[in-house]
């Protein structure tokens, strides 16, 4: 009901779109541009100027690269100056009225990208959705790449939901096992910061580490936000261009996590504070309280 019709009625495009010249694609209408102002907040249309208002607030000059006026109300062509006293805008060219500003919108911000994960039991690690966290040891979990699935006693395997581990026959019930699981653990930025799983370091404006929730992640140069992996960041219009040209909206930086207090048992394991480093069984580190 809300598509766009074609010429010569046998085709349709999505709303958003329009049809090609001879009728037999769609394409994406590109998103309308607009010139961020520097309190990060309000934009003005493209081809305009934010200039500040008599309020304090940002208002918008139609004019691009335009000279603010002293009086926070007019504006003039770029490269003229502004004449108060004669209302006109000074020029080797010819003399021109001056412009009025109006106000700016403030900027809404991209949608954010829900990226879903499944939170383990222990409240810090994390699989990705539509896998199932399991226990390594007491005190690492692993991801198991089946939803709702059996995680095994030997804390290595698991079966598919509705089904059994049989680990004297290397089966589940009727399926064989999975492989061994990976352990689900965190990306170090260095020796006393981390991201969870899946994430990328990048620094924020203030130096410290950040955490982008994008694997092998784009980090912007504004130290605030990121894109996927083979984009590029687009300051003026707040997305990440993609090689196509297409879209997409760019991500916030979070703080890094802080691994003080944590003992260390080897480069990749570490038990909670208070805590000691045991070999189990298996060969794998676990923590004494």
């Amino acid at each position: 009901p809300q598509g766009v019709p074609c010429a010569g009625g046998h085709h349709c495009c999505p709303r958003g779109s329009h049809c090609s010249a001879d009728g037999e694609s769609c394409v994406v209408s590109p998103a309308p541009r607009a010139v961020p102002c520097p309190d990060g907040e309000s934009e003005c249309p493209d081809n305009a100027t934010c200039c500040v208002t008599a309020s304090g607030t940002w208002g918008c000059c139609p004019m691009p690269e335009a000279s603010c006026c002293a009086d926070k109300v007019h504006c003039c062509p770029h490269a003229t100056i502004c004449d108060l006293a004669h209302g006109r805008c000074l020029s080797p060219d010819g003399d021109v009225p001056l412009g009025t500003t109006f106000p700016a919108w403030k900027r809404q911000p991209p949608p954010p990208v829900v990226l879903l994960q499944v939170l383990c039991p222990d409240g810090r690690s994390a699989c990705p959705d539509g896998t199932t966290c399991c226990q390594l040891s007491l005190t690492e979990y692993g991801c198991c790449p089946l939803q709702n699935a059996v995680c095994c006693g030997d804390g290595q395997h698991c079966c598919p939901q509705g089904t059994s581990c049989d680990l004297e026959r290397s089966t589940c019930t009727s399926a064989p096992l999975r492989a061994a699981l990976p352990k689900a653990q965190d990306v170090r930025c260095d020796e006393e910061t981390s991201c969870p799983d899946g994430n990328t370091c990048c620094r924020l404006a203030s130096g410290a580490w950040g955490c982008c929730p994008l694997e092998q992640a784009v980090c912007c140069e504004d130290h605030i936000h990121c894109c996927p992996q083979g984009s590029t960041c687009d300051p003026s219009g707040g997305t990440c261009l993609q090689g196509g040209g297409g879209r997409l909206p760019w991500l916030r930086k979070t703080p890094a996590l802080a691994r003080v207090g944590d003992v260390r048992c080897d480069e990749e394991t570490s038990c909670p504070d208070g805590n000691t480093c045991c070999r189990l069984a298996s060969g794998a580190w676990g923590c004494c309280p």
